[in-house]
């Protein structure tokens, strides 16, 4: 998926929250921690469910993007015709083309813009709502194994400098929720899956 999501990067404002097992204080201190790492944001993409939903979102921003193309080849089109029939025009007629063309670069910039702001909203607002759904299932999952700390590998400050392979249950969440979604798998695609949306708001821990 490389259309509109060339168009739009959307920024998390913060890290995902780490879990960790609730147990007694007593409890607790004689337990020995057990950490586990996640690649949260790739884990929402790439879960049955989000592969769905963001292609459904591209899907529906691909008339607007081949509107926006068609535009800039307008302009791009007038913009050589003109340079090439300037020996030849008036004062006025060389005036009055380089005015519909920056009518239409002027509309070209307002159909990206408001595009950009639709697309990711329609982006951030999916990846919330499924982030916060699949926190809960991993939530469930470090929980049933017996981690007592998660953390985010795909935050840009990441404290993590080197977690085992047997420490990652990025792929392990993933499975669990599209069980429980039972959402089936997306048919292949030449695209392949699209880089993962970032989430404007941290999803909230049950208590």
């Amino acid at each position: 998926m490389k259309r509109l999501l060339t168009l739009v990067v959307v920024l998390a404002s913060g890290a995902v929250p780490m879990v960790q097992a609730q147990t007694p204080a007593a409890t607790a201190a004689a337990q020995p921690t057990k950490i586990a790492v996640i690649a949260f944001q790739a884990a929402v993409a790439k879960t049955n469910e989000g592969q769905r939903d963001f292609a459904d979102i591209e899907k529906k921003y691909e008339p607007k993007q081949q509107a926006i193309i068609g535009l800039k080849n307008q302009i791009d089109t007038l913009t050589k015709q003109l340079k090439a029939d300037a020996p030849t025009l008036t004062e006025a007629q060389r005036t009055a083309r380089a005015r519909i063309i920056d009518d239409k670069t002027k509309q070209l910039d307002r159909s990206t813009q408001d595009a950009r702001s639709d697309f990711t909203q329609d982006v951030s607002q999916a990846f919330n709502t499924l982030a916060a759904k699949v926190y809960q299932v991993m939530a469930s999952y470090a929980k049933e194994k017996g981690y007592t700390v998660v953390l985010d590998i795909s935050q840009q400050q990441s404290p993590v400098l080197y977690a085992g392979k047997s420490t990652d249950i990025t792929n392990a969440v993933i499975a669990a929720y599209n069980a429980k979604s039972g959402v089936p798998a997306p048919a292949a695609t030449t695209g392949g899956v699209p880089n993962a949306p970032m989430p404007a708001q941290k999803p909230t821990a049950a208590h």
